[in-house]
This record gives C-alpha cells, structure tokens and sequence, in this order.
C-alpha cells in the first residue's frame, strides 16, 4: 500500500512536470505599490504594476510578465483583472492607470466614468475644469501658480 502511493505520487509528480496534467490556476492579482493593481510574479514575492506587464522588460525573475500567452493578443489575452475598458469600446488601458489624475483613455473615461469610480482629487491635486486635454478633473497642485492657464476658471492660477 505504501509502495502504490509512493508510485502514484511519482507518477503524478512526473506528469505535472511534463505538463500531461493541468496544474492549478495561479491567482496573479496583488496590490502594487500606491494600491494600484498589480501583477504576482512566479515567486509569490513580485508584484509589478499592471503597466509594466507586457511592456518588452522583463520585471520578474522568470520573464513572465512578459511571455507570449499573456501578451500575444492584447488585451484579450491578459487576465481581465489588469485590464480597464474606457468608454469607447475599441480602448482599454491597464488597470494601473484608472484614477491617475491622468486621461489615458482620451474621454476622461477612466478618470470621471461611473466605472472608474475614482476618488475626488486627493491633497496633490487641485479641482478645477482643466484646458489642457491630458486632464480631466484635477491637475496636479505643482501647476497653480506657474504662469500657465490649466483651469478654465484661471483658478489655477488665482485661487490654487
């Protein structure tokens, strides 16, 4: 008896590794760094910003942020968990990038869309309706008063 779990577990081990079994799903989710998502590295330690997954520089030990299966037909073939769909339906960011202050989809999508669900401007930001298009609802506050119009309002300017 001790002897045919001995051989089954052999047997199994061997199978695993030549890949004739399917071996368990690995949850890759893991919070980054500012509680941006991120993507778990083969060592369990790793985790690198959704962004860099697919981005041609290996971040993890292994290279597998960077394999052909996760990043042979973006976005499809990454985890759903690492993509953000903007409001047009051709577009898609990392989710890295939703609540950045920054506008990465081009409609704001993932800055004021009822997806994004972002918060209000935190403490680095002013709140203002912002001229420059890289903007949506806040701009950084390193912008009030250096001269150039950002806010519509010139509030930035004024008031920041």
């Amino acid at each position: 008896s001790a002897t045919a779990l001995l051989i089954l577990a052999a047997a199994t081990s061997l199978a695993l590794a030549l890949g004739l079994l399917p071996r368990t799903p690995v949850n890759r989710f893991c919070v980054a760094s500012k509680n941006k998502t991120g993507f778990l590295c083969d060592d369990r330690e790793t985790c690198v910003l959704a962004s860099q997954v697919c981005d041609r520089v290996s971040n993890c030990r292994n290279g597998e942020d960077e394999q052909e299966k996760l990043c042979g037909d973006l976005p499809h073939s990454l985890p759903g968990f690492l993509v953000f769909r903007c409001g047009h339906p051709a577009r898609w960011v990392y989710a890295d990038q939703r609540c950045d202050g920054m506008n990465d989809c081009g409609d704001c999508s993932d800055e004021l869309g009822s997806l994004a669900a972002c918060p209000p401007c935190g403490p680095e930001w002013w709140s203002c309706s912002p001229v420059l298009y890289e903007f949506c609802s806040c701009i950084p506050r390193r912008l009030c008063g250096d001269g150039i119009q950002h806010c519509t309002t010139w509030a930035d300017e004024y008031i920041c």
